[in-house]
């Protein structure tokens, strides 16, 4: 490990919302780090439970840590870029860790020491627990460093998910200083479609470790908000639509756009058949208009009416598939 003296500054945020249950084990677990040059800002959103007095607890116990508290409720994206905000001014590198999640000991250390013998890397991703799994595989060892553009285009081209979560990644903080706001707050999967914006000027590292932990079921968060909703699926196509242009070529970008577009309403015919509330629909339907592709009854019912015919007469429903543009 470096010298103390070499050690650039880490800022953490942690952006908590009635968080008393777990808020003490990621505090722990910050404290825990072999790393010791950080501080830690805990974004208090208003909470109406013991959080308040538990982040206090831990500001009053260590100088590196201090609490600010909202004065009205935001929404949790709204917090996260209110919480990136804070980052010291003198601070090298910038993480997240929501207040339900915790990090390995080693995280800070492991990360950073990617980000200071590879100066090109402005995002720097590691495996993570989520309950018992583990996720963000599929980079071969040892690959520590990946162009951000071959990143990008293999995520697009249907490689794995490697960008991670808030928690399981850190970030160079004048990409954070620079991007403000830091996350599209329209964008439920906006970590993701961060990655993309800031990989256009980076390149991204990765530590092959488990570093972070978060839990698989968050009653009321951002995470069961968007399960309800399969928030990914459109979140993908916003990424194409917004990102293939750049980072692919125009062929690969039309194929892309198609077969994402078919996906798409592959599981909007599925969700048919699940019986989704109107809230459900009316997601979809936005997010779809929002990319220029537009809500299409009829292909829908095509495909529908293709799940039931491949059903009930398996030899019928080989015919070729009539086209509906994008």
């Amino acid at each position: 490990m470096m010298h103390l003296q070499f050690l650039p500054l880490v800022s953490i945020v942690t952006p908590a919302f009635n968080e008393q249950e777990h808020l003490s084990e990621c505090m722990e677990s910050v404290l825990a780090q072999t790393y010791s040059n950080w501080d830690c800002t805990i974004v208090n959103n208003c909470s109406t439970d013991g959080t308040l007095a538990i982040a206090q607890k831990y500001a009053a116990s260590d100088p590196r840590i201090r609490v600010i508290t909202n004065d009205t409720l935001i929404p949790a994206l709204a917090n996260f870029n209110l919480a990136f905000r804070q980052i010291a001014p003198t601070s090298k590198y910038c993480k997240m860790i929501l207040a339900d999640d915790w990090i390995f000991p080693e995280c800070l250390e492991r990360m950073v020491a990617v980000m200071e013998e590879h100066p090109s890397v402005g995002i720097v991703g590691a495996y993570a627990l989520q309950g018992q799994w583990v996720l963000y595989t599929g980079l071969p060892y040892p690959s520590h460093v990946v162009p951000g553009r071959e990143m990008c285009r293999q995520r697009l081209l249907g490689g794995p998910y490697i960008f991670g979560s808030p928690t399981s990644v850190l970030f160079r903080s004048d990409l954070v200083r620079s991007h403000d706001p830091f996350y599209n707050e329209s964008n439920m999967q906006a970590d993701s479609e961060t990655c993309f914006e800031l990989l256009k000027e980076c390149d991204f590292g990765f530590v092959h470790q488990v570093l972070t932990f978060s839990r698989d079921y968050r009653p009321a968060s951002r995470l069961e908000a968007s399960r309800e909703l399969n928030t990914p699926a459109a979140g993908m196509l916003h990424e194409v639509v917004a990102y293939g242009p750049h980072y692919l070529t125009p062929q690969e970008y039309a194929d892309c756009l198609k077969v994402t577009a078919s996906k798409y309403y592959d599981f909007l015919a599925t969700s048919f058949f699940e019986r989704r509330p109107q809230k459900f629909w009316d997601y979809h339907k936005l997010k779809l208009k929002e990319e220029g592709i537009g809500f299409n009854r009829a292909r829908l019912a095509y495909v529908v009416s293709r799940r039931i015919l491949r059903r009930f007469y398996p030899a019928r429903s080989k015919s070729k598939t009539p086209q509906y543009g994008l």
